[in-house]
């Protein structure tokens, strides 16, 4: 990333999963050309992927420690709410989706200057940012978040992209959000990123059947170690009419070939847009019109 954009650190950018990622979209050693071509790569993905009116791109926040100083030793990946609102203002089927650390000194006033410039959700990692849901440090910001009608997005269950400073990825943690007034997502429905880690998922179910303004996105659900989820969330109608469409885009999204059969799994596997691969294997499964559109309410879109 560009000086100002953000920053990814040494041990990230010699990782496995951004190797192949830098590999697959050709983007060679990163230099001061990576930022453009990383959004030229989007757009044109966005471009030729018709079932998506728009994608809301995520800002990433550094970690905070609870006094409120920015720790840059353990911030592996940051990329600023400035570099999203200007992709949005660039491109009309981009909308800004913020990322604001609640442990931040200036939180509240950062997300008061997110919510005007249009931010449609403010995102979390927790285990990676360093957050604890239930700290009364987050609960001014969820007062802030209620006021403003902005949904939650925060990471559940699972994550091994980016190193882990906690291990609070159960969606109960979120419970002060719901009960101060916040509508949140859980992102990935809480399941496992890895076959030996906790799962979380009748957690998740649970909480979609008892409070109202909880939801989930079926983002990275199509990776195997999360293919679990889609039989609870297929059969059960109250837990469907929570899910949100998302992608994890630039993460690759793989068919799951024992629920769609070898022929239909290599035929999907054969589109080379992740957005739209992603959308194809969904509507294998059995999502419908209903629930890809789904989102555009919880967000507040309808009309816009």
């Amino acid at each position: 990333m560009m000086p100002g954009h953000g920053s990814m650190s040494a041990r990230l950018l010699r990782s496995l999963p951004f190797r192949f990622l830098r590999w697959n979209f050709s983007l060679g050693e990163p230099d001061e050309t990576t930022d453009a071509k990383l959004e030229a790569l989007l757009v044109s993905q966005l471009a030729d992927c018709p079932e998506l009116d728009a994608a809301v791109v995520l800002a990433f926040d550094a970690v905070y420690d609870k006094q409120g100083n920015r720790l840059d030793a353990d911030t592996h990946l940051f990329l600023e709410n400035d570099y999203v609102i200007n992709l949005a203002k660039k491109h009309r089927q981009i909308l800004f989706g913020a990322s604001v650390h609640p442990y931040r000194k200036d939180a509240i006033a950062e997300l008061e200057r997110c919510a005007a410039a249009g931010a449609v959700l403010v995102k979390w990692l927790p285990i990676t940012q360093g957050i604890d849901p239930t700290d009364p440090k987050c609960f001014e910001f969820y007062d802030a978040l209620a006021h403003y009608k902005i949904p939650l997005l925060s990471h559940t269950g699972g994550e091994t992209m980016l190193p882990n400073l906690n291990h609070l990825a159960d969606p109960g943690l979120l419970m002060p959000a719901i009960r101060r007034g916040v509508t949140v997502i859980a992102a990935h429905c809480a399941t496992r990123s890895t076959f030996t880690e906790p799962d979380y998922l009748s957690s998740f179910v649970r909480l979609c059947h008892t409070h109202e303004r909880f939801f989930g996105d079926s983002s990275a659900l199509n990776l195997p170690t999360r293919w679990h989820a889609y039989k609870p969330i297929l059969s059960d109608p109250v837990v469907r009419s929570k899910i949100i469409h998302g992608s994890d885009w630039p993460v690759p999204p793989i068919p799951h070939p024992m629920r769609l059969g070898m022929g239909k799994t290599f035929e999907l596997l054969d589109e080379p847009n992740w957005l739209k691969r992603d959308i194809h294997i969904k509507q294998a499964l059995g999502f419908t019109a209903e629930d890809f559109s789904r989102g555009a309410t919880v967000l507040r879109l309808t009309g816009r």
